[in-house]
């Protein structure tokens, strides 16, 4: 065992890896609850569509910044600390939306919202695969990727369905949410610790550099991902703008579940992914994003509702193919002593593709308007699944002659 993994061994450990996948999913959830809420806070407080990319795309930063400090801060402090205050960050971004008087509360709790899943991110995923039984490992994982983007996809349609059908619509969520948090903490507090030694941190920006050996597959691989998790962030941010204005749906239940739908979509994307290898997945996740994008252009074109579920569904299961394969390319072919650095130079890539598209997105709606906008966008993502497709085929002809 690792020196610095604390002996789990005498803990039945039937149950710890299930209570961190708990808080997990808890944690994740969070960050997508305001997403069907975006509408109401507009007409409450008065304020534009690009506003709501602008608060959208402060999550994302928030999410950079804590990779970027703390990506690794478990290793040296211990695993139950570090999701602790995701939890705590999570549940102050609640408190934020609930008390949400305007603007501020609302930077506040998309920035707490995403200080709170870049720790949880790194930490949750090792943390519940740490705690799995060895018979359990392999499905640990599968677990790990489940829980992050099963939360993801969960706080657009808890919040959706209670904003539509319960009273309270922009405070029910939250205090529902506090609830789980409480109980996520609690379970947290109960689980072993997996980190023995423990040490001071560095609290220093971690390196983004890419070997040169790899920086053509990690080129395409950051190319695949960018373009789904740019998808991902249409559907989490202004999705049920285009919902209301474009197709005529106001029901906030039915923009929940269409963001849920990119997300479970997406689950299954990445299980497929597993059977096909990332040979296979990466190229066909980035043809059926195109088909996905497709989709999505024709229903802002013809303002068919059914299409643009339809465009979800296709879009998540690319994204889930392309996103499964390019991290699975990129730690395999990484140098060991770069394998962490690499990866986290892949995620915060991936996660300014959640931010600058969609404040494209909101700045497009202000000049041509918001049908415009999302043909445009949908365009551009395309173009850029292609340009991977171009690009996996020259690596392809380069590969015999190396």
């Amino acid at each position: 065992m690792d020196s610095r993994r604390g002996d789990v061994g005498d803990v039945e450990r039937g149950w710890p890896f299930l209570a961190a996948a708990y808080a997990f999913v808890v944690t994740m959830c969070g960050t997508t609850l305001p997403t069907p809420l975006y509408s109401l806070y507009q007409r409450e407080f008065g304020f534009s569509s690009f506003m709501v990319t602008v608060i959208f795309a402060v999550y994302a930063a928030g999410v950079i910044v804590a990779l970027l400090l703390l990506g690794s801060v478990s290793d040296f402090i211990g695993r139950r600390p570090v999701m602790l205050a995701a939890l705590v960050l999570s549940g102050l971004s609640a408190v934020c939306f609930l008390l949400a008087q305007g603007l501020p509360e609302l930077f506040a709790g998309r920035t707490l919202s995403g200080l709170s899943a870049g720790l949880a991110t790194g930490t949750a995923t090792v943390t519940v695969i740490e705690l799995a039984p060895e018979r359990r490992r392999r499905g640990a994982t599968l677990l790990a990727t489940g829980a992050n983007l099963g939360g993801l996809g969960l706080g657009p349609l808890l919040a959706g369905v209670l904003a539509q059908y319960a009273p309270a619509p922009l405070k029910l969520v939250f205090v529902v949410d506090l609830v789980l948090v409480a109980v996520g903490a609690a379970a947290v507090l109960a689980l072993p610790e997996t980190v023995r030694k423990r040490s001071r941190p560095p609290l220093r920006p971690q390196r983004l550099r890419v070997p040169k050996e790899m920086r053509s597959t990690f080129a395409a691989a950051a190319m695949a991902g960018f373009a789904g998790f740019a998808t991902l962030g249409l559907f989490t941010s202004v999705s049920p703008t285009f919902l209301s204005e474009v197709e005529g749906e106001s029901n906030l239940a039915v923009a929940g579940a269409v963001a849920f739908s990119v997300f479970a979509a997406s689950i299954a994307g990445q299980a497929l992914g597993r059977r096909l290898g990332p040979g296979r997945s990466l190229p066909g996740g980035c043809a059926v994003l195109v088909a996905g994008m497709a989709a999505i252009a024709a229903s802002l074109a013809s303002a068919s509702l059914a299409l643009l579920v339809l465009g979800a569904v296709i879009a998540g299961t690319g994204q889930g193919l392309s996103f499964h394969a390019a991290v699975r390319v990129v730690t395999e072919r990484s140098p060991a002593d770069h394998r962490a650095e690499v990866t986290s130079a892949l995620f915060v890539l991936m996660y300014l593709a959640i931010s600058i598209p969609v404040i494209g997105v909101g700045a497009l709606t202000v000049a041509v308007g918001l049908r415009s906008a999302g043909l445009i966008f949908t365009g551009c993502v395309a173009l850029l699944a292609v340009a991977t497709l171009l690009r996996l085929r020259a690596l392809s002809a380069e590969a015999p002659g190396r």
